[in-house]
C-alpha cells in the first residue's frame, strides 16, 4: 500500500471518485454553489459519509495543483477502510479478546497516526473514527503510524454511541481516558475492551462518555491538567498489556 491521498478537482471528476467506489474523506465546495453537478455531489458524498466543507474561493485556488478546480475538491484517503466486522473477525483469529481503540473526534493527523502505531504495537486489533468532525486516513496519517496502517485495520463509522452499544451486544466492556476519573490501576482492564479517546481540547464527549463502563484516570504530576491525547492512548493501552500479561 502506498502513501499516496490525492486531491481530486472537477466537478466531473469528483462524481466519478465517488461513483468508482475511491475513499473520500472530505470535499471542499465553493459557498453558494448549488449547481447540478454540485447537488449530485452531495447526494454521493451523504450516501458514504464524506464531510462537506463550504469554503471560499480564495482557499480551493490554494489549494488546487491545477487551478481548474470548477469549486470543488475532493480529498480521498492514502488508505482503504476496513469495516466494523472485519476488526471483529481479526480478534476471533487471533484467539485473543477482542481489543479494539474508538477515537472520538480526533482532528490532529500526527495524533491519528501516533495513537494507530500504538495501538498496533500494543496488540489492539483494530481502530475505530468516526465520519464527521475527525481526521481521516490522509498521507500525514500514514506516514507517522510509521507502517503500522498495514497491519491495523481502521474502521470509520457514522456514529460512535451506536457503535460503542453494537460491540457491547458482543460482550465488549468500554474505559474511556478522562482526569475526571478512577486511576486506571486501580480497574480491572482485562478481557474483551474498547478504549475510548476524545479530543485533544475537549477531551471525551458527554454522549459517548455516558455509553463507557469504566473512566480511567491517568496519574500526573505535572502543573498542567492533560496529557497529548496519542500520549494518553499510549499509557491506557500499555496499561491494558501490563494487566493481560500479568493474568
Amino acid at each position: 500500500m502506498g502513501y499516496n491521498e490525492s486531491l481530486v478537482e472537477g466537478r466531473n471528476v469528483v462524481i466519478e471518485a465517488f461513483r468508482s467506489g475511491k475513499s473520500v474523506d472530505k470535499v471542499y465546495v465553493l459557498d453558494g454553489c448549488q449547481d447540478g453537478p454540485i447537488l449530485t455531489i452531495k447526494r454521493e458524498a451523504k450516501k458514504t459519509g464524506a464531510l462537506i466543507k463550504y469554503v471560499d474561493k480564495s482557499l480551493l485556488d490554494n489549494m488546487s495543483p491545477t487551478g481548474k478546480h470548477q469549486g470543488v475538491i475532493a480529498v480521498t484517503a492514502a488508505y482503504e477502510y476496513a469495516d466494523v466486522s472485519e476488526i471483529m473477525d481479526k480478534a476471533r483469529e487471533s484467539g485473543e479478546p477482542p481489543f479494539i481503540v474508538i477515537l472520538d473526534n480526533i482532528e490532529d493527523p500526527h495524533n491519528l497516526g501516533a495513537i494507530i502505531r500504538s495501538a498496533h504495537q500494543a496488540g489492539a486489533h483494530g481502530v475505530i473514527i468516526p465520519k464527521n468532525r475527525a481526521v481521516g486516513l490522509t498521507a500525514t496519517v500514514a506516514r507517522t503510524s510509521a507502517g503500522a496502517l498495514n497491519y491495523i485495520p481502521v474502521a470509520k463509522v457514522t456514529n460512535i454511541s451506536k457503535t460503542i452499544e453494537d460491540l457491547k451486544k458482543e460482550g465488549l466492556w468500554f474505559v474511556c481516558a478522562d482526569m475526571d476519573g478512577k486511576i486506571m490501576y486501580d480497574l480491572d482492564l482485562k478481557g474483551p475492551i474498547g478504549v475510548v479517546i476524545g479530543s485533544e481540547g475537549e477531551g471525551v464527549s458527554r454522549l459517548v462518555k455516558e455509553k463507557c463502563d469504566f473512566v480511567a484516570s491517568i496519574p500526573m504530576k505535572g502543573q498542567i491538567d492533560s496529557l497529548n491525547a496519542s500520549v494518553a492512548a499510549g499509557i491506557l493501552c500499555f496499561e491494558i498489556v501490563r494487566q493481560r500479561l500479568k493474568g
